[in-house]
């Protein structure tokens, strides 16, 4: 039997071009003269569809799309992923299904079992868990079909009580299919394959494993399918960040090497906490596999973004520092120079070299540029403040309405002009607060909300090294290397207000990736006082994230709906 598998991007709720997508990869699969071709994960109405399930109206046109896609498979079959109604009274209304069609018809329905609940996920508000296991017969075949998280629950400490594989054994498939929409972290893909390596290991059959790519929204999906065969050795890695496609032999995948031996306690299950995370956080997170799977993932969620919202243009605030540099880089490469504008905005404490940094980096990418003088603005603010605020010291305030008139200067050219902000906030700034609401937090996409400022520069000296080859510097070695500030007031710079980066991010990574608490972080050599004070910030800055745009998920934990802690606890504030 000859298997394909599809990886595809999907648009949620966009059936037609979702149905026209799958039509045509079962239109090259046949080209192939595969037997069956599989899909991913709710591939019908594109995933996470949220409250969209809610809807009445939303379902019927699964099940009209999936009665559409039936029509061709016709001489082979296709394995696609939709929601289900639930004819029971007991229960959810829907289940997350896949759907076996074959000769016109709905051969098999099967439902998913494991319903995450954590993080991003949250199925189980939606969907009911799977109550009965069956293997898919299909062409003298015995198919174990599971559904994403059906296969994540092998681990020492398993997060739920039913593990569907042990479920379907008794029934003797001949291979594993796993359809799933597995988002992507920095870690994920060596997680991924250590769970499917476990599983052929454990049940000595072959997996096939479709994942979807493609961002949506927040949620970047980096594909990456994977085919094992049943001595536990990877046969195919596909494409990471792109569409792509495959066929396999089952009969190769199923043949099995009597030389090849597994040690019965060797372990092949890492979590995503056991990758990786050495002594050394920083090194961790700025490796260069990990910064080149960032880079894309990053550049894939803007592209997305901007394509499935119908938006074209991007503007963004240029100061000349480290962080808006990285952005208008990415959104050049994202959306093409044409489709990017920088706004250069000086005030009377911009040193004269950040303004020229930032000019250099609009000519080095070729993007449209503009100079808004932002001093007359600032002084008129402070002129019919003067009554209100007396004869009260320079102090925050007036830093944040340098950064407010910014902001409402780049609403509105963005306004005039039809452009989506790009926000230039890291993750260290938002986990502390170090940001201007309604100012520099302002901003329709977050693109570098889940990097650490550590990760931030890591990723511009790999921009300019991937730059290497065709001679171009493309932004500016001053940059990198000028210690990074605000310039909301003469001679400031980030190090006045934080802690030195190499530290704040070691903690920050350690409370929120790892959740830590401060004791554990104490006894890592933290010193105690600092600890405090930076979960202090923290804790006391959620209502200010709470506030803040959608953010591209590269780690295992982002600020947003990953991550849900009251904006008026006590805890640790």
């Amino acid at each position: 039997m000859k298997i394909a598998l599809a990886q595809q991007n999907y648009h949620i709720g966009n059936f037609e071009e979702n149905v026209k997508k799958i039509i045509s990869g079962i239109g090259w699969a046949k080209k192939q003269q595969a037997d069956l071709v599989v899909f991913s994960e709710l591939c019908v109405c594109g995933y996470p569809p949220r409250d969209f399930l809610e809807f009445n109206d939303f379902i019927n046109q699964c099940y009209a799309s999936v009665n559409a896609i039936k029509e061709h498979a016709d001489t082979i079959g296709v394995l696609i992923g939709s929601p289900a109604r639930n004819p029971k009274g007991e229960g959810k209304d829907l289940f997350n299904a896949a759907f076996l069609l074959h000769e016109k018809e709905i051969k098999a329905e099967i439902h998913k079992t494991l319903l995450p609940n954590y993080d991003v996920f949250d199925e189980y508000r939606y969907f009911e868990p799977a109550d009965e296991w069956k293997i898919v017969e299909f062409k003298g075949k015995k198919l174990a079909v599971t559904i994403c998280e059906d296969i994540w629950n092998m681990d020492d400490n398993p997060l739920y009580r039913i593990t569907p594989m042990e479920k379907l054994m008794p029934f003797q498939p001949d291979v594993m299919i796993n359809i799933s929409a597995s988002p992507y972290n920095y870690a994920q893909d060596v997680v991924r394959n250590s769970i499917v390596k476990a599983h052929t290991v454990k049940y000595k059959l072959p997996m096939l494993y479709c994942n979807t790519v493609g961002s949506q929204t927040e949620i970047v999906f980096d594909g990456g399918s994977l085919v094992y065969d049943v001595n536990g050795n990877k046969i195919k890695e596909m494409k990471y960040f792109e569409e792509d496609y495959g066929t396999f032999e089952l009969e190769e995948l199923a043949r099995k090497d009597q030389s090849f031996q597994h040690a019965v306690n060797e372990k092949y299950y890492y979590s995503a906490s056991e990758v990786g995370v050495g002594e050394d956080t920083i090194k961790y997170l700025t490796n260069e596999k990990n910064i080149d799977e960032i880079y894309h993932a990053l550049i894939l969620g803007i592209r997305d973004y901007f394509s499935k919202m119908g938006f074209k243009k991007a503007i963004l605030g240029a100061s000349g520092g480290i962080d808006s540099a990285v952005v208008q880089a990415l959104a050049v490469e994202a959306l093409g120079k044409e489709n990017v504008l920088a706004v250069l905005m000086p005030s009377q404490y911009s040193t004269s070299h950040s303004v020229d940094d930032a000019e250099e980096l609009s000519k080095s990418l070729q993007n449209a540029y503009n100079v808004v003088p932002i001093k007359n603005i600032y002084e008129s603010f402070l002129t019919e403040l003067k009554p209100v605020f007396k004869e009260l010291p320079f102090g925050l305030a007036e830093e944040n309405i340098q950064a407010r008139t910014r902001g409402n200067l780049l609403m509105a050219i963005a306004n005039k002009f039809g452009y989506i902000l790009l926000n230039t906030s890291n993750k260290s700034e938002l986990a502390t607060g170090y940001g201007t609401l309604y100012g520099d937090m302002a901003g329709g996409l977050g693109v570098l909300g889940d990097l650490y400022k550590v990760q931030v520069y890591a990723l511009a000296k790999y921009i300019n090294q991937r730059n290497r080859p065709a001679g171009r510097q493309v932004i500016p070695l001053n940059i990198i290397t000028k210690p990074p500030s605000a310039e909301l007031r003469p001679n400031q710079k980030d190090s006045d207000s934080l802690p030195d980066y190499d530290t704040l991010d070691r903690v920050l990574y350690e409370y929120i990736e790892l959740r830590k608490g401060p004791k554990e972080i104490i006894d890592k050599g933290f010193d105690s006082a600092l600890v405090t004070r930076i979960l202090k910030l923290v804790n006391t800055n959620e209502y200010k994230r709470n506030q803040f745009c959608p953010i591209i998920r590269v780690s295992c934990k982002a600020f947003g709906i990953g991550r849900r802690v009251p904006i008026v606890g006590k805890y640790l504030s």
